[in-house]
C-alpha cells in the first residue's frame, strides 16, 4: 500500500510541474569554505543583510557583537557594520528601540532599516528609516513612518518597495504595501496595488522582489485580492508606468492551504540576474508532493497561466531565504533534506542530507552537491549576493564545520 501511495503522488507531482526551461547565465562558483575574517553576533538572530559600497549592514534581534579572533567585544543593539574587505566592526551604531527586519542599500551611502522599532537616534520614527552608514544618524529630510511594522524593502530606480503589515505610511492609507522616494521617504500617491485579504483578517507582505528591468515586482504574503482581482498568496505588478497594474501573470499554485493556523506560508522570492524566472520558499509543516508547504519552486517570468517549473520538497522543512545567481539558487531555513518529495519529517526516497543551507540546480531543481552545512537552530534567514560571494546571516554559530557566530561569507570561485 505504502509502494502504491508513493507512486500516485509522484504521478501527482509530476502532473503539477511544467517543463523546465534554459538556464540563466552562470553567474561564478561559491565555495563550501568560508573566509575566517567576518565577525561574529553573539546572540540573538541575524534578520537581514545589505551591502553599501564595501560597508555590510546586518540587522536583527541581537546585542553583542565579537571581533573575527573573538578578542574584542562591541555592544550593537539590533544593527551593526563591518567591512567586506577585512571584518573589521565599524563604528556604526544608530540607537534603535526594537528589532530590524529587512534592509536596503539607499543612495548616497546609506541604508533603508524596516522593522519592529518606533524610535530612532530618540526620535519617533517607527518601522522604517533610511541611515547614512558613515555616522548612524538619519538621514537629513526622511519621513515614512509606518502604523505598523515593515518586513521587506528593495530600492531600484530612486524608489522603495516597503511591505509588511501596516495600513498607513506618513498618513497615507496603504494596506501592506506602499512605494516611497527612496531619499526623502515620500509616499508615491499614484501607487496603490490595493492588497486585501478579508478571507484572513490580515493583509501582511512578508517578502518583495523587483525584475532587474525594474518592470515587474512580485509580491508574496497574506494576500487573496490585488487591485480588485484574486490573487492568492503572490501577486506579479506592472510597475513599468507610474500608475501599477497587475502584470499578465498569475498562479493558483498557491491556493490551497498548508494549515490553518498560517495566514501565509510565503517566506522569500528572488529574481534571476536575467529577470527570466523567480524562486519563492515557504514554511507550512504538511507534507505533500501537490502543495508547496515548505519546497523551494522556480516559476517563469513570461505572461500567462503558471504552475512551477519544479519544486524542491525539504519534507517539512521550513525555508525562509533565497539567493538566484543564474549558475545556482541558494536556499536557507531549518531544513534538514533536499530533494525529499516523500519524507514526512523524514528522508523519503532519494533524499539528500543539507542541513541548514543549500544550493539548487535552477534547470533541474535538484540539489547540487555545494553542501557546507550549518548548524539549524530556528533558521538562515539573510542572504546577500556580491562579486565577494554569498554573504549569510542565521541564528547560529557553526557554518562550513567552523565557528561562525550568525554571519558569514562564502568567498567567490574565481
Amino acid at each position: 500500500m505504502r509502494r502504491s501511495i508513493l507512486v500516485l503522488t509522484a504521478f501527482l507531482a509530476a502532473l503539477f510541474l511544467a517543463s523546465p526551461a534554459t538556464a540563466a547565465p552562470a553567474q561564478g562558483r561559491i565555495s563550501a569554505d568560508p573566509v575566517d575574517w567576518t565577525p561574529h553576533i553573539l546572540d540573538g538572530q541575524v534578520w537581514a543583510m545589505a551591502l553599501v559600497g564595501r560597508t555590510v549592514v546586518v540587522g536583527g534581534d541581537f546585542a553583542q557583537v565579537a571581533s573575527a579572533d573573538r578578542r574584542t567585544r562591541f555592544d550593537r543593539d539590533y544593527l551593526m557594520a563591518f567591512s567586506l574587505d577585512t571584518g573589521a566592526v565599524q563604528a556604526f551604531r544608530p540607537d534603535v528601540d526594537g528589532p530590524v527586519r529587512t534592509l536596503a542599500a539607499g543612495p548616497d551611502g546609506s541604508v533603508l532599516v524596516g522593522g519592529f522599532f518606533q524610535h530612532v537616534n530618540g526620535v519617533a520614527m517607527r518601522g522604517l528609516v533610511r541611515l547614512d552608514v558613515a555616522t548612524g544618524r538619519v538621514s537629513p529630510g526622511f519621513r515614512a513612518s509606518v502604523d505598523g511594522d515593515v518586513r521587506a524593502v528593495v530600492v531600484h530606480g530612486g524608489q522603495a518597495y516597503v511591505g509588511g503589515w501596516f495600513s498607513h505610511v506618513d498618513g497615507v492609507a496603504r494596506k501592506a504595501l506602499a512605494r516611497v522616494d527612496a531619499r526623502t521617504g515620500a509616499v508615491d500617491t499614484v501607487f496603490d496595488a490595493r492588497l486585501d485579504a478579508p478571507e484572513l483578517g490580515r493583509t501582511k507582505v512578508e517578502d518583495v522582489a523587483v525584475s532587474p528591468a525594474g518592470d515587474r515586482l512580485v509580491v508574496i504574503g497574506a494576500l487573496t485580492r490585488a487591485l480588485g482581482a484574486p490573487r492568492a498568496q503572490l501577486v506579479m505588478l506592472d510597475i513599468s508606468r507610474p500608475r501599477v497594474a497587475l502584470a499578465d501573470w498569475r498562479t493558483n499554485a498557491y491556493n490551497p492551504r498548508c494549515r490553518k493556523q498560517f495566514d501565509t506560508y510565503m517566506r522569500a522570492v528572488d529574481f534571476a540576474p536575467d529577470g527570466r524566472y523567480f524562486v519563492v520558499v515557504t514554511t507550512g509543516r504538511m507534507t505533500a508532493p501537490n502543495l508547496l508547504c515548505d519546497t523551494a519552486a522556480r516559476f517563469e517570468s513570461s505572461p500567462g497561466v503558471h504552475r512551477p517549473t519544479w519544486v524542491n520538497h525539504t519534507g517539512g522543512d521550513s525555508l525562509y531565504a533565497v539567493a538566484v545567481t543564474g549558475s545556482a539558487v541558494y536556499v536557507g531555513g531549518h531544513q534538514r533534506w533536499l530533494d525529499n518529495p516523500y519524507g514526512d519529517e523524514s528522508a523519503g526516497s532519494g533524499a539528500v542530507s543539507r542541513p541548514g543551507i543549500s544550493a539548487i540546480d535552477p534547470v533541474t531543481g535538484k540539489a547540487t552537491a555545494w553542501n557546507p552545512t550549518r548548524t539549524r537552530g530556528e533558521g538562515l534567514r539573510a542572504f546577500v549576493v556580491c562579486p565577494q560571494g554569498l554573504l549569510v546571516g542565521s541564528d547560529t554559530d557553526q557554518l562550513g564545520h567552523e565557528y561562525h557566530g550568525r554571519i558569514g561569507l562564502f568567498p567567490a570561485v574565481h
